[in-house]
Formats: structure tokens, sequence, C-alpha cells
């Protein structure tokens, strides 16, 4: 059952920027690695285009049906992103991206909270 509230098609959107902005930098970094050492680059970029083909297809199918195990593996965005960013990692030098990719990610999952938590109802 898909939930279509704005809150939670605004944080699906979110997931899947990130998911398909992570694809895009791995299919690039595969297929034309830039200066320095070809084949570590070659090899991050098939291992974030695997990232960005499982986030995008969990965020896409059982992220916009409401199942909590999909909420709690989106975590690894967020927490990748700020390993990054702590850690002065690459891809880039200006890490611009690492922060509107921590936004987003965080958006997408703090938004439809209640959707995957929703209140317990009292019968009192």
């Amino acid at each position: 059952m898909q939930h279509n509230s704005a809150r939670m098609k605004a944080a699906w959107i979110c997931l899947l920027i990130v998911g398909v902005g992570i694809l895009v930098f791995g299919v690039v970094a595969a297929v034309a690695p830039g200066a320095g050492d070809e084949q570590l680059m070659r090899a991050d970029g098939v291992a974030a285009t695997g990232m960005g083909l499982f986030g995008v297809l969990i965020t896409l199918l059982p992220f916009r049906c409401g199942e909590r195990w999909a909420w709690y593996a989106q975590w690894y965005y967020p927490a990748f992103w700020i390993a990054h960013l702590a850690g002065g990692l690459p891809p880039g030098k200006d890490h611009v991206h690492q922060v509107v990719f921590i936004v987003l990610s965080l958006a997408g999952l703090l938004l439809p909270v209640r959707v995957f938590f929703p209140r317990l109802t009292s019968t009192a």
C-alpha cells in the first residue's frame, strides 16, 4: 500500500535524488575515471553504482509502501555522507554536494516518520 501524503511524496523524492546522484557518479567514475589511480576509481565507480541502484530501488518500492525496514536501511545515506564530510573524503573538494545530500537524506527520513511509526491510539 503506497502512502500518498505530501510529506511522504517529498520524502521519497528527496531520497530518490540522493540515490540517482550516487548512481550517476558511479556510472561516470566507472566509465570515465578521472586522473589518479584509474583502477581504484573504476572500482569505486562500480561500488557507487551498486549503492545508488540499491538506494533507488529501496526508495521506489518498499520505502514508498511504508515498509519500516526500508526506512531503517535508508539511514545509510546520511551516515555515509556525514562520514565523507567529517573525513574530508572525495569526490570533490568543495563538499557542498555532501551537505546537500545530508540535508536531503535527513529530510527524506524525518518527514514521513509518522508513516513508519504511527502514534498509538489509546482505548481509554
